[in-house]
């Protein structure tokens, strides 16, 4: 039996998140939504959400110890990083007066300008929030499926900034292109709510629990 760990830091509501991944789990595979660290190693997967405040966020993980182990838990195993989970995986955060991140990634997290507008010079509402394209930049197997252009739902002020191309294998425009979906090894991560995504994000949860982290 495989296990995927839901990594609870206290920052949203978790439960969603592991329902989907409940719904579309093989017959052999235990869902746990838990911040004990002993099972957080030991899970064949790892999930890891987030909402809420970046500072918040590593204060939080630094309690748990969590900011000591992710970085290496990340790049050795399946690993699924969703919207703040995304975010806290680079290196620097502008949220809250400036935060350092957990530095998995290089880049940084900057909040959307506050003028932003469409291509059609509509003024664009912060935070981002609702349904929107993530375009696909690499193959990836989490795509599998999936087409070229799928829709996720967002919900965030503050998009990730990856400071080098080959880590970027989605790309959403808000006012201008940012960096929805990043990947390195057996890592992958993304701006947008899967768990809220219907069925495009369903079959991503899908092919994230049978994904070898190999690509």
């Amino acid at each position: 039996m495989q296990s995927v760990a839901v990594i609870d830091y206290g920052m949203g509501n978790l439960h969603s998140v592991e329902r989907a991944l409940r719904h579309e789990a093989p017959p052999d595979t235990q869902v746990l939504l838990t911040s004990d660290l002993a099972l957080i190693r030991e899970a064949d997967r790892l999930v890891f959400p987030g909402q809420g405040a970046a500072a918040d966020a590593m204060r939080e993980l630094r309690a748990l110890g969590l900011d000591r182990v992710l970085p290496e838990l990340a790049t050795t195993r399946p690993f699924l990083g969703m919207c703040l989970g995304q975010q806290i995986l680079l290196d620097w955060s502008a949220e809250n007066g400036g935060v350092d991140l957990l530095g998995v990634i290089p880049g940084t997290v900057e909040r959307f300008p506050e003028r932003a507008i469409d291509g059609n010079g509509r003024r664009l509402k912060i935070p981002h929030m609702g349904w929107n394209v993530v375009r696909r930049i690499q193959d990836h197997p989490l795509w599998h499926g999936l087409p070229e252009e799928s829709w996720f739902y967002f919900v965030h002020s503050y998009r990730v900034l990856a400071a080098r191309r080959e880590d970027v294998v989605g790309e959403t425009d808000y006012g201008q292109p940012f960096a929805s979906v990043i990947a390195r090894d057996s890592m992958f991560a993304m701006q947008c709510h899967p768990e809220k995504s219907a069925s495009d994000g369903l079959r991503l949860l899908n092919n994230f629990l049978r994904w070898d982290g190999r690509w």
